[in-house]
């Protein structure tokens, strides 16, 4: 969960410094590589949650 929570933050604060800038003069394919490094652990950090979510469902009622 950590790890999940680290990976989603991460991301969280490298977008929120990009839209802290003006504006952003860079062509399509740098933003879309960009994009992509940010997709990668955002989607790691949330299937990280997901499966930790599965097993908490899984577990019998007390």
């Amino acid at each position: 969960m950590e790890a999940a929570n680290y990976r989603i933050r991460a991301v969280t604060q490298v977008l929120e410094n990009l839209a802290m800038r003006g504006s952003i003069e860079c062509d399509s394919f740098i933003l879309s590589d960009f994009a992509l490094l940010c997709a990668i652990p955002l989607r790691d950090g949330c299937d990280v949650l997901d499966i930790i979510g599965r097993r908490l469902r899984a577990r019998p009622s007390p």
